[in-house]
């Protein structure tokens, strides 16, 4: 049997301080629970070990001069990416699932983690988890890799004794939410690659190609004029040439200006409402929006996070002005004792079926259960949305690259054919 060190509150709100026996911390939890305590801190003491620097992960022997790996220093490592917070969540659910002790997962997943930034994370964890604190503690000490939601899981996953079960929902969450991300990144991709490379070839064009034809135009038809379109683009070369550097100033300037005005309050609401109102884009991103808002606040409930708790962590993470404007009348009528399904409605931004789904579960005390539904239907959503579009946009890129380029190759070949004309009047 392990020992565990437990904070808990009796039943006249006097705190108690002891420790406990027990074959695992659920178990432990149930026992103090069993003395009609509330647990608020619970942690496992190594009877081997009096004090917490013989429990540290042991220091790595130093490296031989001209040999070995050059640890960079704090300000110079990367953080923790969401591929490495998605694995430490995965195997940490398997290794709790599989029975071994919390510090002991901790201490194997610390010895095998390549990431700088998460490998000190895991040393103070662990040191804060055997001096009597809970693991949600010291997760908390480490904001910029463990958000609010991660958090908060796992104090509802410690207090209801299933941290197994509420890692594994972390895992999966995280795992959805990472595919939904990657899909639209990959959708978005195609075209600014193909932008891209129509603004370099275009540039290219008018810089280098275009005034070599103006040359060979100025010599042969000795100042006759050209058509339309050949003109158009000459003078257009003619501008680029004269005015790139004031243009590319331009484009920086409005690109910084656009950044700036986004970080101001009126900025970024103003953006988010144009992500959800722009033509085939803003129908996309409510669906992302939504399916990632409903499985967060379905797997916050499920996990016993209290439901204006798991409203307020929602609205904080959803990323949307609008969105969370909206998750704030839905937090004031859950704290008046009304239900969420008239402010949900009122809003305007939640689809119907949303509402509906939502107003069952209420009715039915399946509410968790619903939301994860929810979350599904509008994944899949996604899924079909993306593929539609990127469907439709290559073609369009395609036919876009086509017209421009091909636009400036025809203008440039226009006068030729002309003058290969009147060459082979006057050869006649």
């Amino acid at each position: 049997m392990a020992k565990f060190r437990y904070k808990a509150v009796d039943s006249q709100g006097k705190e108690v301080m002891s420790t406990v026996e027990a074959d695992s911390q659920g178990a432990a939890i149930e026992k103090i629970r069993a003395m009609k305590l509330t647990p608020k801190a619970i942690g496992m003491v190594k009877e081997d070990t009096p004090n917490v620097a013989a429990t540290r992960p042991a220091a790595k022997p130093a490296k031989k001069k001209g040999g070995g790996e050059i640890k960079l220093p704090k300000f110079m490592r990367g953080g923790v990416k969401t591929k490495d917070l998605m694995i430490f969540t995965r195997q940490l659910a398997t290794l709790v699932d599989a029975g071994l002790p919390l510090l002991r997962g901790l201490r194997v997943l610390h010895r095998q983690t390549t990431n700088e930034t998460m490998k000190d994370a895991l040393a103070g964890m662990l040191e804060t988890v055997e001096t009597g604190n809970t693991f949600s503690e010291s997760l908390a000490n480490y904001p910029k890799i463990f958000n609010n939601l991660y958090v908060n899981m796992v104090k509802a996953g410690e207090a209801g004794g299933v941290l197994e079960t509420v890692l594994n929902r972390l895992a999966e969450f995280m795992e959805k939410a990472e595919k939904i991300k990657n899909k639209v990144k990959g959708a978005m991709t195609y075209p600014i690659v193909v932008l891209t490379a129509a603004v370099g070839i275009v540039v290219f064009l008018m810089l280098a190609v275009i005034p070599k034809f103006q040359q060979i135009f100025d010599d042969l038809l000795g100042g006759e004029g050209m058509p339309a379109l050949t003109q158009f683009v000459i003078n257009l070369s003619e501008w680029v040439q004269d005015y790139w550097l004031f243009g590319g100033a331009i484009v920086v300037a409005l690109v910084v200006g656009i950044k700036i005005f986004k970080k101001t309050p009126m900025g970024s609401y103003l953006s988010d409402v144009i992500a959800l109102k722009a033509p085939v884009m803003g129908d996309l991103t409510q669906k992302t929006v939504v399916a990632r808002l409903t499985r967060t606040l379905g797997t916050l409930l499920s996990s016993g996070v209290p439901v204006l708790q798991a409203l307020g962590i929602v609205k904080d993470t959803t990323g949307n002005q609008v969105i969370a404007k909206a998750l704030q009348s839905v937090h004031d009528s859950v704290k008046e004792g009304e239900g969420m399904t008239a402010p949900l409605g009122a809003s305007g931004v939640f689809p119907p079926m949303v509402v509906s789904m939502v107003e069952v579960g209420e009715e039915t005390g399946a509410l968790p259960e619903m939301l994860i539904r929810v979350a599904n239907t509008y994944d899949d959503e996604v899924d079909n949305a993306v593929a539609a579009m990127t469907s439709i946009i290559e073609p369009i890129m395609i036919i876009f690259l086509a017209v421009v380029v091909g636009g400036i190759v025809i203008a440039m070949f226009m006068p030729l054919i002309s003058i290969i004309g009147s060459i082979g009047q006057q050869g006649a």
